[in-house]
């Protein structure tokens, strides 16, 4: 198993506004990415993931009338191992209605999105990575745009769930969009283990990282820690900004 890169606070996000090469990211607009006929397909290892990857996404979906399905693989209740105050019975029942409230927040019509929860185990998606992927083939049709996190994102359920998206769109003839989530934790602009030239860059404009900002926060169990057990906050304010750029990558 390769050792766990979200250590630390990560790379400053002061670093990545500096960066040449995220300034010259070639540009693509959501009406691209999901063309009139199609449907996009957001598949999130842990309810937030949709929020944190593509928040800005989904607003520009939601104004250009896109249908859109959600597929929630886990219920992120393995968050805060070994907390009292966020138990697993706690956060089996919260985490999915922090998403519904944060999908409120950015503006998503209910009548517009298909919404599947899958039931997989949180931080044990690699075990049971083939049945996902059928799970996955068996929703999606050749006029899908799925998006999905990077298979190389440095978390063992997003790395999962990239895979098993990629091998389920593949099978269908779906396209298949990956997005860096904790990529911007552990990587840097010049780090050459990242597909930078996969990468383009969707434009967001303040308000629209004003209601994404406004939708992170509706995740208030990710936003707290357990002090009681020395357990730091999974969203801390540093990863939070780091996602709050003015624009969303995707891996073409």
């Amino acid at each position: 198993m390769k050792p766990n890169p979200i250590v630390g606070q990560g790379t400053p996000l002061q670093r990545w506004q500096d960066s040449a090469l995220m300034a010259g990211l070639p540009q693509i607009s959501v009406a691209e990415l999901v063309p009139e006929g199609f449907r996009a397909v957001i598949i999130a290892p842990h309810p937030d993931d949709e929020v944190l990857g593509c928040g800005g996404l989904l607003q520009g979906l939601a104004e250009l009338g896109r249908p859109m399905l959600l597929i929630s693989v886990t219920d992120g209740s393995a968050s805060h191992p070994g907390s009292t105050q966020w138990s697993v019975e706690r956060l089996s029942v919260v985490r999915p209605q922090e998403s519904a409230q944060a999908l409120h927040r950015l503006g998503v019509p209910l009548h517009s999105l298909k919404w599947l929860r899958a039931g997989f185990t949180d931080s044990q998606v690699a075990a049971r990575e083939d049945q996902l992927s059928a799970f996955i083939q068996r929703h999606l049709k050749p006029t899908d745009a799925v998006f999905t996190t990077w298979r190389e994102d440095g978390h063992c359920d997003h790395e999962a769930v990239g895979r098993a998206s990629a091998k389920a769109a593949h099978a269908v003839g779906a396209r298949l969009y990956e997005l860096p989530v904790w990529t911007w934790h552990w990587a840097s602009p010049e780090d050459s283990l990242v597909p930078w030239h996969r990468a383009r860059k969707i434009p967001l404009s303040c308000e629209a990282v004003a209601r994404k900002r406004h939708a992170i926060h509706a995740f208030a169990s990710q936003l707290e820690g357990d002090t009681h057990i020395g357990l730091p906050p999974v969203l801390a304010p540093y990863v939070v900004e780091r996602l709050l750029q003015p624009f969303e990558v995707v891996f073409v």
